[in-house]
């Protein structure tokens, strides 16, 4: 798979920012993603440990109208640049029968549990923060980088995957948002307009 990857340093560290992208002789089942295709029933996950000392499956949000699934970990400076609006969004559409989930896949040392749960009460992230040490929820999704968002609705299927929206960047406020609109969307009954959008952030290593 051929991705376009921009090498940035930040703290002194360095990290890939990944536009995620598919070659075109690949079988992709959709534009960005090799694994699912809009209107594909979401892979559902089991007992995944939480960074709050729980554990949670997909089948415990049944009651949900709609849930948007964010791949994402401790590390990567995008997906730190999230957390706010995705806190904000949690908070916003908890009482419209919106859940937003948080999984890591990643193997990075600062991304393991612990660090998860130390993030969580630092940051008074208001979302289960979920832990796949197998990596195959992340596999079963085609999640590429981090962050990666799905909206999922009431059956379950998926309705959006991609960018959360189209600036990750705090100093450039968004213009287009994918997520809110998509759940927008899933609540009103209606189809969603921008269906999938490039995921850009950093790569996910699968072992």
């Amino acid at each position: 798979m051929l991705r376009s990857v921009f090498v940035r340093s930040l703290a002194a560290s360095a990290f890939a920012l990944t536009l995620g992208a598919v070659s075109g002789d690949s079988a992709s089942a959709s534009e960005f993603n090799e694994v699912l295709d809009i209107g594909d029933k979401a892979p559902s996950f089991e007992n995944l440990p939480s960074a709050d000392g729980k554990k949670l499956s997909l089948a415990d949000l049944k009651d949900q109208k709609a849930i948007v699934v964010v791949f994402t970990c401790n590390h990567c400076p995008v997906a730190q640049a999230y957390e706010g609006r995705m806190k904000a969004f949690a908070k916003e559409y908890a009482d419209k029968g919106v859940s937003v989930v948080a999984i890591s896949v990643s193997t990075e040392p600062e991304d393991a549990l612990p660090e998860m749960a130390e993030r969580v009460k630092a940051e008074g992230i208001n979302y289960p923060y979920l832990r796949d040490e197998t990596q195959a929820i992340g596999k079963a999704y085609g999640a590429s980088v981090t962050p990666q968002s799905f909206v999922l609705g009431p059956d379950r299927t998926v309705r959006y995957m991609g960018a959360w929206d189209d600036s990750w960047r705090a100093a450039k406020a968004p213009e287009e948002t994918y997520v809110r609109d998509a759940v927008d969307a899933v609540l009103a009954g209606k189809d969603v307009a921008v269906t999938e959008k490039r995921q850009v952030g950093c790569g996910i290593v699968y072992e």
